[in-house]
């Protein structure tokens, strides 16, 4: 990558976000509202006090590993719309784990944890193993075992983990991520050691892509697969693997929910949102770990400083749902940007 190509990938995302927010201002103007009063609201609802601080972290840990697992996907030119089923039955294991063994924190807590990220990847291997063997298109095999996640776990979670109730019991102490002492120091806000795990997981991931011989083969195989299959490269062991490690990823996120935020697992009227959000989160991110990480701040802020706006300034918290929307869209369409910036530069022969 060019030192002009590494220019654009920091400054389409961070231009989009400024559009973004200058076009939330334009409509708070024209529906009659004060933009100021309402990004006030919004930074208070987000970052005010130490308890919105908290959830504004707690919102952002899951958001940082559905953001890797779509972005790890990328890398191998798949398109992992799957993450938000990945996240339901990742969020399944780790309580049933946690309901159901009865062991030692130091043996019971990693042990929910990797259930989590194992129940993930295996519901990443199906859609990476049709693809890689039978060229099933990802994007329709993940879509469909979205729903397929849905209804398998709330079946589950009446039959077999409750008595036809819906919601499970209480997780042990054991394989709680909760910490009394980050609660404490946040007014009782439900931030939880999972945090760490997602910052841990965003160092795997840029390891992997970045110093290892695999990640190599992962961008070699994104780029072109025939002419990594020519060069002696398994392209289908790289597809498979790149589906399940993204799928892992997003089985932890679900983790970060159960064990973490509630606690427990109820039967869902609908998905939860965070895979689709961790698309978004990629793609304002360039599917850099590092990037994936600042994306995953700004729209944990935006979502939980949503809720302040209706109160302080009479916005609605929809307007934060536009404003996100209108930032995917310019960095969907960076190349206007990129086209923008070179009518900037004198002289300006950047390959884009």
């Amino acid at each position: 990558m060019t030192a002009n190509n590494r220019l654009f990938g920091i400054l389409v995302p961070v231009i989009s976000v400024i559009v973004g927010l200058l076009a939330g201002a334009i409509i708070m103007l024209a529906s009659g509202h004060n933009p100021i009063e309402g990004y006030a609201a919004l930074w208070r609802g987000a970052f005010g006090d130490s308890y919105t601080l908290g959830e504004t972290i707690r919102r952002t840990t899951p958001l940082i590993l559905t953001g890797l697992a779509v972005a790890f996907a990328f890398k191998t030119g798949l398109f992992n719309i799957g993450a938000e089923g990945q996240v339901i039955v990742g969020w399944l294991a780790s309580i049933w784990v946690g309901v159901a063994v009865e062991a030692p924190m130091i043996i019971h807590l990693p042990l929910a944890v990797l259930a989590g990220a194992v129940a993930g990847g295996l519901w990443g291997f199906i859609p990476g193993l049709l693809k890689a063997k039978l060229g099933v298109h990802e994007v329709i095999i993940t879509i469909m075992m979205n729903y397929i996640a849905l209804h398998v776990t709330n079946e589950i979670i009446r039959s077999i983990l409750t008595d036809q109730a819906t919601t499970t019991e209480p997780i042990a102490a054991t394989a709680s991520l909760a910490s009394t002492w980050l609660q404490s120091i946040t007014f009782y806000s439900r931030v939880h050691y999972g945090v760490l795990i997602a910052l841990a997981a965003a160092f795997v991931m840029w390891f992997i892509i970045e110093r290892t011989t695999y990640g190599y083969e992962l961008k070699a195989v994104g780029f072109n697969r025939h002419a990594s299959n020519y060069a002696g490269m398994n392209v289908s062991r790289n597809i498979i693997l790149s589906m399940v490690l993204g799928g892992a990823f997003a089985g932890l996120a679900g983790t970060m929910e159960g064990l973490g935020t509630y606690g427990t697992i109820s039967v869902m009227s609908g998905f939860t949102n965070l895979g689709f959000d961790g698309i978004a989160v990629a793609l304002l991110g360039s599917n850099n770990a590092f990037g994936v990480v600042l994306a995953a701040i700004l729209f944990g802020a935006l979502k939980e400083g949503a809720g302040e706006m209706p109160t302080a300034a009479g916005v609605p918290t929809e307007l934060v749902d536009i404003i996100i929307a209108l930032i995917i869209f310019f960095v969907a369409s960076s190349y206007i940007i990129r086209w923008a910036l070179l009518r900037f530069k004198k002289g300006g022969n950047i390959d884009v």
